[in-house]
């Protein structure tokens, strides 16, 4: 396993305090967020509530309205200090604001309440910048997965046990109050406690001007994040997903109590299983991605979560007993009971492999220098995401007179179309997600020695020619883009022909056929090159007909006199006799003969350009492809 993996970073200072301060942070959030929203759906009355459906939705909308008004001062703040300091201050707010929630609670004062719940929100808007900006500051661009997972799985931990913690607290008759007071202020004390040990992260702009025009702030952080449109349509993605998200979690109480007849621990139990379902999916991303930004798994997310949001419309009894709420044993004996609660775990899954990668995307592809205001002007629109959430669920639950589960159907229909819709804009997500299935459903890929592959900097990879998917295995495999030099009619193949063009790969042809195609390929190949990018060629000009390696032509002694750079051999093997061979006639024309079957790939030593011979090259790859697994 790399260094990067997630229990190696749980055991470093660099990444350790700042996990426990997030988990904390979360912690508190939802045990005084869920407290507040069960006194509101179970007790509204006695507190003064006259219409809870509407009152729940105005809460959540006043939790993320701050991230509206504060996020663009919070993101130049982010840039502009030392960011350890910055997240320690933070904290202390958090302890106030706790003092205020334990006045509500001691009083019964529900506009106390609501007040809190409006300055955490804002305590958590300054928060969010600095959290995401400080985690690609401590972790390399190797760890981004790892790290980014396990924050969300800490995450969606935290609102799991919080959730529980502050429906069991609060329902402890009369000294429910007493008790959630006491969690909520020795949370927040134990979150600042943690924030001291964290390590310092240097201002990314230190002589940043403050803007204190709200508006003026916002346009600007969203100007400079649009001229980067794969992160600012990553940006509408992971706002889509808080829209959605906050939309089903917000509507768990009624959709428990009015749809499925449950009293509030079954509310807890389906919140639990969504908590663990994102969880457990953010913790998969870094396996499932072999440790790089997988945008695969984006597309895969986005359909498990329309499918299993669709499901939860149909899931839910026709007739409810109306004279008593079912306990969370009696709803797992009904027909649809466990039914629902996998397809909730199964939805907070597919919600993980569908933000994960979005966030570290983001973190990724942002400048550095301003890093921490893309993220405030991300936590901008994500709030207004939010806020619409609300307004939406009222509008079509109070004025449409839609049911819960109705209005579940109408989101899972437009998260797909949502997602169809950003997924054309940026092909490269699913060009992604075509190589991330076709390497983890049609072969089982081994792989040695792309470690030999550098970081950064230019190089050229040459490889032997097996198959038409050869390009998507070593796509799938190495951590790096890969710029691909193919043949044009290889290029020109439907279907491929999209993720060949969208991974921006070069057509190439013989001087025979087509010399002013051959002048132009390699001319793009020196580009790409001097631009410190990695390009893999297959020497051979063809797909073996034999099953064994062709001469290697000298097309690629070309390229590194031109251009000197490291040459990495590599060997595919495994992929003789498969669908996508020439084996026992034509690709694509015979049955496949299994799935997962297992396929090799291996990468030696660096080859020094003076030396990179094409009879030297050819050795090389033909002794890896004797050792590839």
């Amino acid at each position: 396993m790399a260094q990067g993996n997630t229990q190696s970073l749980l055991r470093q200072r660099r990444f350790a305090p700042f996990f426990c301060t997030q988990f904390l942070g979360a912690f508190n959030d939802n045990l005084f967020k869920q407290a507040l929203l069960i006194l509101i759906a179970f007790q509204g009355t006695r507190w003064g509530v006259s219409n809870p459906d509407v009152m729940i939705n105005v809460a959540a909308g006043l939790f993320v309205l701050p991230f509206f008004l504060f996020s663009p001062l919070a993101g130049q703040i982010a840039d502009k200090l030392e960011k350890s300091r910055l997240i320690r201050a933070i904290k202390l707010g958090e302890i106030a604001i706790m003092g205020v929630a334990v006045a509500g609670l001691l009083t019964q004062s529900l506009w106390l309440l609501i007040t809190a719940l409006f300055l955490l929100g804002a305590q958590s808007s300054l928060f969010g910048p600095v959290k995401y900006g400080i985690i690609p500051q401590h972790l390399r661009d190797d760890e981004l997965v790892a790290g980014n997972g396990l924050v969300e799985m800490g995450t969606f931990l935290a609102i799991l046990i919080g959730t529980i913690a502050g429906g069991l607290l609060i329902e402890r008759a009369d000294a429910g109050p007493a008790l959630v007071s006491i969690a909520v202020v020795v949370l927040a004390v134990l979150g600042y406690l943690a924030s001291r040990r964290i390590p310092n992260a240097p201002a990314a702009a230190p002589d940043l001007t403050i803007n204190w025009n709200l508006f003026g702030e916002i346009a600007r952080n969203l100007r400079y994040t649009y001229g980067n449109r794969t992160v600012f349509l990553a940006i509408i993605g992971v706002s889509w997903f808080w829209f959605f998200g906050a939309l089903l979690m917000t509507q768990f109480p009624n959709y428990t109590r009015l749809a499925l007849g449950g009293n509030e621990l079954v509310g807890t139990l389906l919140l639990a299983a969504f908590s663990v379902g994102i969880g457990v999916g953010s913790l998969l991303c870094d396996r499932l991605s072999g440790q790089r930004v997988e945008l695969g798994l984006v597309p895969f997310g986005a359909i498990g979560i329309s499918v299993f949001t669709i499901q939860m419309f149909f899931t839910v009894p026709t007739e409810l007993n109306v004279d008593a709420l079912m306990t969370p044993a009696e709803f797992l004996a009904t027909d649809y009971g466990w039914t629902l609660l996998t397809s909730v775990v199964l939805l907070g899954l597919f919600g993980g492999f569908y933000i994960v990668p979005l966030y570290a995307l983001i973190q990724q592809r942002s400048d550095p220098e301003h890093r921490s205001r893309t993220i405030a002007g991300n936590n901008v629109l994500n709030a207004l995401a939010m806020v619409l959430a609300s307004g939406f669920a009222i509008v079509l639950l109070g004025v449409a007179g839609l049911s819960i589960p109705q209005l579940f159907l109408v989101v899972g229909v437009m998260n797909a179309a949502v997602a169809l819709y950003i997924f054309t804009l940026v092909p490269e997500f699913l060009m992604r997600f075509l190589i991330w299935m076709a390497i983890h459903t049609v072969y089982r890929l081994r792989k040695q020695g792309l470690e030999h592959i550098p970081e950064d900097g230019p190089a050229v990879l040459v490889c032997n020619h097996v198959s038409f998917v050869d390009a998507l295995i070593i796509a799938g495999a190495v951590r790096r883009p890969v710029r691909f030099v193919m043949h044009y009619r290889i290029f020109r193949i439907p279907l491929l022909s999209f993720i060949f063009r969208t991974a921006k790969a070069i057509p190439i042809a013989s001087a025979k056929e087509n010399p002013q195609l051959l002048e132009e390929a390699n001319a793009r190949i020196d580009a790409a090159l001097a631009d410190g990018e990695i390009v893999c060629t297959f020497p051979e000009g063809r797909i073996t007909d034999h099953g064994e390696m062709n001469t290697f032509r000298r097309g690629i002694e070309h390229i590194v006199r031109r251009r000197p750079v490291p040459v990495i051999p590599m060997a595919l093997s495994g992929l003789w006799g498969s669908f996508f061979s020439r084996k026992d006639g034509p690709a694509f024309l015979k049955l496949p003969r299994r799935l997962l079957e297992r396929v090799g790939l291996s990468a030696g030593e660096p080859v020094a350009p003076h030396e990179a011979t094409a009879e030297l090259l050819q050795r090389r790859v033909a002794s890896l492809q004797e050792e590839t697994p």
